[in-house]
């Protein structure tokens, strides 16, 4: 080490089981995130604050005005462009001695093995089901330690699955859930300082799994409530009865978890419906939202207040009742409970990509929050 390194790492080289060989071991280390949102941005910035010789950082999205309540690595000049490169910029102006590999891309089956066998330790910061059971299945096959968390509203969870020691995520949770079985934090929303509480104790466990130092998260899940201010950390083992994973599989997203089958139609049938005047159009989002932007002629309706009054907002007649939202998951549950108060012979169905879906199609518009 240089005398600037010795300067910079100095807060790290006195402490007890960190010091100059610890230090290298980080310097040396190579580390891939999974992706450059809101988990991604604190771990990220951590790591390479901590001078982790080569962080790989995979996403394949780019910067949205809304991931900027959370997402502390980009900057409003970084609106459209991918999120890969804000990690480059702060390793350039934070610490240009850390490599930093941009990979635009979705990790999946056929490069996840590959990128995993050219890293010591595999962050996931993915925000779906699909990517956190294809990188833990990946870790288990190449043997590569994995550390892992979730966000949800004001909790969040993390977890280390190591296979050379302990448990994997599907013994904790054996089989991959519906893809709506949990709301997307486009839908649930997410309390942003959460991200930097999840995130840096995720940037703690991988700096020691590098180092060897302390006592990790393998075998252990940290729940921590933001609004009760409270953390628990239970105790899982490994299932003796699970068949190790031994190579990859499907990981498209499951069906949505609703009771019963919700119909769906288009945005180009609802135009078609529209057009004759025969739809009643139902926005179950909240009013803040209609005020960004909504459907022209809908009625709103507020999810949480659908059961008590909804029936009686529907105007009366036989012409097909189309739910509303933003994306197309709230409507599918709207759909479900308005079908009870209203006749069986009307048609309910949920709109396919919700309002977004409906601007970007009708009028060419893109449109985020």
């Amino acid at each position: 080490m240089g005398p600037s390194s010795l300067a910079r790492y100095s807060r790290h080289l006195t402490l007890p089981g960190v010091g100059q060989s610890g230090q290298r071991r980080i310097n040396n280390a190579k580390v891939l995130i999974i992706g450059a949102g809101g988990l991604g941005s604190p771990i990220a910035s951590y790591l390479i604050a901590a001078g982790v010789g080569q962080i790989g950082v995979m996403d394949d999205d780019t910067v949205e005005l809304s991931n900027l309540q959370r997402q502390i690595i980009h900057r409003e000049s970084d609106v459209d462009r991918l999120k890969v490169d804000s990690v480059v910029r702060i390793a350039a102006e934070h610490n240009s001695d850390v490599k930093i590999v941009a990979i635009n891309e979705r990790l999946h089956a056929d490069n996840a093995l590959e990128l995993f066998s050219g890293y010591d330790v595999v962050v996931d910061g993915s925000d779906n089901f699909a990517t956190r059971y294809l990188a833990s299945d990946a870790a288990e096959i190449t043997g590569t330690p994995l550390v892992w968390g979730t966000l949800f509203q004001f909790s969040g969870q993390a977890s280390v699955f190591d296979p050379q020691s302990g448990p994997m995520l599907r013994d904790l949770f054996p089989e991959l859930p519906d893809a709506d079985s949990v709301p997307s934090c486009a839908e649930g929303g997410v309390f942003g300082a959460l991200c930097g509480v999840v995130g840096s104790v995720m940037s703690i466990e991988v700096l020691k799994l590098i180092t060897g130092i302390g006592q990790g998260l393998s075998g252990k899940l940290w729940l921590y409530d933001a609004l009760a201010q409270s953390l628990r950390t239970l105790d899982f083992e490994a299932d003796p009865q699970r068949k190790k994973v031994t190579e990859l599989g499907d990981y498209q997203l499951q069906t949505c978890a609703v009771g019963s089958p919700v119909a769906q139609l288009s945005v180009n049938e609802l135009q078609q419906l529209q057009s004759r005047g025969e739809v009643v159009v139902i926005d179950v989002r909240e009013g803040w939202e209609r005020d960004i932007v909504a459907i022209p002629g809908s009625i709103h309706v507020p999810l949480a207040l659908l059961a008590d009054r909804g029936a009686r907002e529907v105007p009366p007649g036989e012409a097909p009742v189309v739910m509303v939202c933003k994306t197309g998951v709230r409507s599918e549950q709207a759909a479900q409970i308005i079908t009870e108060f209203l006749p069986a012979t009307r048609e309910v169905l949920s709109l396919r990509g919700g309002t977004l879906a409906w601007f970007q199609e009708v009028k060419g518009q893109k449109i985020t929050y």
